[in-house]
């Protein structure tokens, strides 16, 4: 799915905005066709925004179910004639759309994109009354699961992720006009062979349109360097200059789809990195050359806007990143806003793109004390319905994701349990279908701390081995000296029985700003220094280790309870973004200053 663009045959109009906004706890609305009309009893709510911490009330940060939102829009006149699509860059966790009295689409999952073709419903020159409920109920058939317990105080959501369930239309809402025929995808594979650069391209689309399509590719500076006819095929560059970590540089790939007389009917801008990625041993490589993981995992996530894109947060996030010398992250735990990918794609910074499959282990809770413990593969909790969701969520990410160089590698879940039959049984599938999606990039997920090398019966699936550990805070709390003897055995267990790279992509510890301690006192900020520092001694002692991504870049909101203060305070940063003192040490480190 092409993501929207303004080219010479398209046009592109912004829905964003204030909408009519309704929550529906007692989901009346759809019976009552609330769609119909004007939305009654509405407040206003920015798109895109979650809008949980929008309005001080409880009642509205805690809301189980249908939340309704409505806008109208006039289609510009100049359309008529052409393909009308409405476009969801996303809608947390499911939606159903209607424009007038027409139902359009539906869609399960809250972060990758869906749209519908509105031709029918969306006249040129008139307005047009577009209506969205979404629903925020997490179930065992959802990723991420969790499940609604009927309370004395009425619905409570309860799920097994340590982050905020923030819903809503997070992320932009496009109306836009292709021709009657268009492209409807292009992907792309890049290849270098020696200094020339390869790309082979599929433009895709009705079968009966793409007789004559035409590519040219155009270096930066707008040059065409290779030029190709027919719908399948591969171009070559001389001369290339790779897309590589730090230097993200974009060829243009235009798409033309011609009619019989030879006169474009549709066209479409692809911006290209060439560039390779593999792994060989315990190396890590792009373009052939060994790369090392320096970065975080991430959230998005900040003050009143909750998971709702924000270019300006954004662009400040990427800044602190180039700041404290960081050149990857990892999109834990779910797809991030498509605009992420492009801004890692310009500035050459490595991503390793991650599913919403996080709360897949129901030992964690027990191990916690917040329940009892119970088998998390079964048909009534993590199940054949999950998978189905699950298969369905990877392969809307790949095929949205696919064609981004900063994309290096697949992440499956989060901290599944992975030390049971079962959980092989349940992922195997999936490893399949990614690797199927696309053969270029390396597939792996997260493993859990207490599912060790020698217990893991899915790391065998991956190509590389990704692992989070807090021996330090949740095992070791305070005793840095056992913390460090422990994590360096893991390690050397992990390369010695597993023999791929590793990437630890979480560690740390919560760090309230402000608080100080002269000896190893959980919660200070010289506490979170000597952890990291700590960490950061084991990496260098272990040759299988290529990545270190800090767990969290910044502070962020969870649900509430005893164990968080106003949130996970794990972050380098606050969730306003202010730094810690361990943020200097990091950067030091990380750009090899003295």
């Amino acid at each position: 799915m092409l993501p929207p663009r303004d080219t010479s045959t398209r046009e592109r109009r912004s829905l964003n905005g204030l909408w009519a906004f309704r929550l529906d706890p007692q989901g009346v609305g759809r019976d009552a066709g609330w769609w119909r009309s004007r939305l009654p009893e509405a407040r206003e709510m920015p798109v895109p925004a979650s809008y949980n911490d929008v309005v001080p009330d409880t009642a509205v940060r805690d809301h189980v179910g249908d939340a309704w939102y409505q806008t109208t829009v006039r289609v510009p006149a100049g359309w008529s004639g052409q393909r009308i699509v409405l476009r969801f860059d996303a809608a947390t966790h499911r939606a159903a759309v209607w424009v007038n009295d027409t139902l359009v689409a539906e869609h399960e999952g809250g972060y990758t994109p869906f749209e519908a073709d509105v031709t029918s419903q969306a006249a040129p020159g008139a307005e047009a009354r577009v209506t969205v409920v979404v629903n925020n109920e997490l179930t065992w058939a959802s990723v991420p699961p969790g499940y609604v317990e009927e309370t004395a105080r009425g619905r409570r959501q309860r799920y097994f992720h340590d982050f905020f369930n923030y819903a809503g239309l997070h992320r932009s809402v496009w109306l836009y006009s292709t021709p009657a025929a268009w492209i409807g995808d292009i992907t792309v594979d890049t290849g270098l062979e020696g200094t020339t650069g390869t790309v082979g391209y599929a433009v895709h689309g009705a079968a009966d349109q793409l007789d004559r399509v035409r590519v040219v590719l155009r270096d930066a500076e707008g040059a065409e360097v290779a030029s190709a006819e027919g719908p399948e095929g591969v171009l070559r560059v001389p001369d290339v200059h790779p897309w590589a970590p730090g230097d993200g540089y974009l060829y243009a790939l235009e798409a033309l789809l011609l009619d019989d007389g030879g006169r474009v009917s549709d066209s479409y801008v692809l911006p290209v990195g060439v560039r390779t990625v593999e792994v060989r041993g315990t190396e890590f490589l792009i373009n052939g050359e060994p790369f090392y993981f320096k970065g975080f995992g991430k959230h998005e996530d900040a003050p009143v806007r909750g998971k709702g894109h924000d270019d300006a947060l954004m662009v400040h996030d990427f800044e602190l990143m180039e700041w404290i010398g960081a050149n990857s992250f990892r999109t834990a735990h779910y797809p991030y806003a498509e605009e992420v990918l492009e801004y890692a794609d310009r500035h050459g910074v490595v991503v390793i793109d991650e599913t919403a499959a996080v709360g897949m282990n129901l030992k964690l809770p027990a191990i916690a004390g917040h329940g009892p413990a119970r088998a998390t593969y079964t048909d009534e909790t993590i199940g054949p319905d999950t998978r189905r969701t699950h298969l369905r969520a990877l392969r809307e990410l790949i095929e949205r994701d696919r064609n981004h160089p900063s994309v290096v590698l697949w992440s499956i879940a989060n901290e599944p349990e992975s030390a049971v039959p079962a959980a092989r049984e349940y992922f195997a599938p999936l490893f399949e279908e990614a690797r199927k999606l696309d053969p270029t990039r390396p597939v792996g997920f997260v493993n859990v701390m207490h599912d060790a090398a020698r217990q893991c019966l899915v790391s065998e699936l991956a190509d590389v081995v990704m692992i989070n550990r807090y021996y330090g805070w949740y095992v070791n709390a305070g005793d840095l000296e056992a913390a460090e003897a422990a994590l360096e055995a893991e390690l050397n267990d992990w390369a010695r029985l597993h023999r791929k790279p590793v990437i630890v992509t979480e560690y740390g510890v919560d760090t309230l700003s402000g608080l100080h301690s002269v000896t190893d006192v959980p919660w200070s900020e010289e506490y979170q220094e000597r952890f990291l520092a700590m960490y950061h001694r084991v990496f260098d002692r272990v040759d299988a280790v290529v990545g270190e991504h800090i767990w969290n870049f910044a502070d962020f909101a969870t649900r509430v309870e005893t164990g968080r203060v106003d949130g996970n305070k794990k972050g380098l940063f606050t969730r306003d973004r202010r730094p810690k003192s361990a943020a200097f040490s990091v950067r030091r480190r990380w750009r090899n200053d003295v």
